[in-house]
């Protein structure tokens, strides 16, 4: 005899775990045609929410629709280690103890992460069964367990001796909160109302002009960013602007310091903004380090990794936060008689998109893969046909992106990762893939078999993240192994995933795919939209305007949560949601109770 009511909360605590504990997401290599998707790993550090939800959702009736068909499936769930967020939340736990990571020491600091993880780590994995995901839970993975990392290490050393992994002190985005570079695309750009300052730049041999008016003759420059004037080390013109020919090869005086810099012609300067003339900070903007380069300027960097001003900066400034510093040079500025005015500018600055600090751009030593050479293939693989983007209108976005693709920063200066497998002995670096590998190419290139271990020092940076997870759908299958998995699983099949991180992942699992394994990741790219909040507004939980796909799964199960979620949504726009529209799913799955009762 049927409940008369449909008690969703008692079927789904009952049929979940006797599906996981009898099997029946699992597959074994061989038999049958292979379907086979591998799942956007979330952050370990992460919990669901409703983007989870949607894209979880798209891939499980694809994957039970090709179950049903009797095809073969693998849904490989798995999560990622999430460097910079992690690292975060270990360290904002260990400031309420009065601690900070180096109190620990790098090794004790690990522990006490791997301690988090083993107790917090596994929240979103028990919140994706909760969500009901026929995925393949025997076969789970986390982008920093044994076999991942020895595939990083792997790829690693094969692609610095192809020559496409390379150190190099360049400009680099730089959190100063987080304490690390970071790439081009970890970058948010926001809305800025800030201001244009303009400064005079005595030309030398000028007059002293009269009070209050420190030379007859300067240049006058326009900038954004006052504080980083003592680390400029020329201005620049136009070669084209005639205005200015005649100041070429002058010198003028950085005003509150005294240095004489050069006036240079170059053509990047554009002479329709500003005034058409702009300061040279090789060490603090990126246009600025290639003049440099190309005009051998002196390189200063003036700020500490916590963005205050180190002694380069001069003492007066030395020691002082770089906002603070930018509100005292601009008052000796004005004292001095060097700055003329201030307009309002609105512009467009660069946040960390972990903590949103305003970034840095800094000069640093940091290593980088060369893009191009693996975009190529990956480019050709799309235009074929071989690859398909659905919608087709999202590869309009990945060519654009690939065909202007820059070096890639892959270090990060934090403790939690991938450890970079460089080892140095004095001026020279081995990359190994363990450092017993290291010693014996140190031996054998200096002729002293004495060397230990202990005369070896590895890199003290980590990988980013994404040099994980980019190789997420061969690595978890037991690459660099030849695997029966790898073997039958290998190319996947569909991906799906949002919008927002076709660079950060798909693009680069591409590369990585094609590169290693010399076919494509995968045959379809479904990309979906972004569920919105009913007005259309981002979703955010400082808005108050967010959805909890928990507290939707206990008012009205995880089957209600699922079909009004697909049902609502179109991979051509993004989905707008409010709690109401979760009555639908309730009401169907109602309704096939009773249809089932009579």
């Amino acid at each position: 005899m049927m409940d008369k009511h449909y008690d969703a909360k008692a079927a789904e605590a009952k049929w979940y775990p006797l599906w996981e504990k009898n099997g029946y997401f699992h597959d074994e290599p061989g038999k049958g045609e292979p379907y086979s998707v591998v799942i956007p790993p979330p952050n370990v550090t992460g919990i669901l929410h409703m983007g989870h939800a949607l894209n979880q959702t798209i891939q499980d009736i694809l994957v039970r629709w090709r179950r049903m068909q009797g095809r073969n499936t693998l849904w490989l769930p798995g999560t990622d280690h999430a460097g910079i967020a992690t690292q975060n939340v270990v360290e904002k736990a260990l400031k309420k103890e009065g601690k900070r990571r180096q109190d620990l020491g790098r090794e004790k600091f690990l522990e006490r992460v791997w301690e988090w993880k083993k107790q917090y780590g596994g929240t979103i994995v028990h919140q994706q069964r909760m969500l009901g995901n026929s995925t393949d839970w025997q076969r789970e993975r986390f982008t920093f367990d044994e076999g991942c990392n020895r595939a990083v290490l792997k790829v690693f050393k094969q692609l610095f001796d192809e020559g496409l992994i390379y150190k190099g002190n360049y400009i680099v985005n730089w959190c100063p909160r987080c304490g690390t570079a970071l790439a081009n695309d970890e970058v948010e750009h926001e809305a800025n109302h800030g201001h244009f300052w303009y400064i005079k730049y005595p030309v030398v041999g000028s007059a002293k002009g009269a009070a209050g008016e420190p030379y007859k003759d300067y240049v006058m420059v326009a900038t954004t960013r006052p504080e980083t004037l003592p680390g400029d080390t020329a201005v620049a013109v136009n070669p084209k602007d005639e205005r200015y020919a005649h100041l070429v090869g002058k010198t003028v005086i950085l005003p509150l310091t005294g240095r004489e810099i050069p006036v240079i012609s170059d053509d990047y300067v554009d002479r329709e903004f500003g005034t058409g003339i702009v300061k040279i900070t090789p060490a603090h903007d990126p246009n600025d380090f290639l003049v440099g380069k190309r005009h051998n300027l002196e390189e200063i960097n003036i700020m500490t990794d916590d963005a205050h001003m180190n002694a380069l900066a001069g003492k007066k400034y030395e020691g002082m936060d770089r906002w603070e510093c930018r509100k005292v040079i601009v008052e000796d500025l004005e004292a001095g008689g060097f700055l003329d005015h201030i307009e309002d500018l609105d512009n467009q600055v660069g946040h960390c998109y972990r903590c949103h600090e305003v970034v840095e751009s800094r000069l640093s030593k940091q290593w980088f893969v060369k893009m191009k050479p693996l975009a190529e293939p990956a480019i050709a693989a799309v235009k074929s046909g071989e690859v398909k983007f659905i919608p087709d209108r999202w590869s309009k976005i990945y060519f654009n992106w690939m065909e202007n693709i820059q070096d890639w920063c892959i270090s990060r200066q934090l403790w939690w990762g991938h450890r970079i497998p460089a080892y140095y002995l004095g001026d020279d670096i081995f990359v190994e893939e363990t450092a017993e590998a290291a010693l014996a190419a140190a031996k054998a290139k200096t002729g002293n078999d004495k060397l230990t271990l202990a005369d070896l020092k590895q890199d003290e940076d980590v990988l980013d993240t994404w040099f994980s997870s980019w190789l997420w759908p061969f690595e978890t299958l037991g690459w660099p192994e030849k695997t029966k998995d790898l073997d039958y699983y290998y190319p996947t099949c569909d991906l799906v995933t949002a919008q927002d991180i076709i660079f950060f992942w798909v693009a680069r699992m591409m590369m990585a795919g094609i590169h290693f394994m010399k076919k494509p990741p995968f045959k379809n790219i479904v990309i979906h939209g972004i569920v919105r909040a009913a007005d259309g507004s981002k979703m955010s939980k400082s808005k108050g305007n967010s959805l909890d796909p928990l507290e939707l799964i206990e008012a009205y199960s995880a089957d209600a949560l699922r079909f009004s979620i697909a049902l609502i949504t179109s991979l051509e726009c993004d989905t707008k949601v409010n709690k109401e529209k979760f009555e639908i799913g309730r009401n169907f799955t109602t309704k096939i109770w009773n249809a089932a009762k009579f």
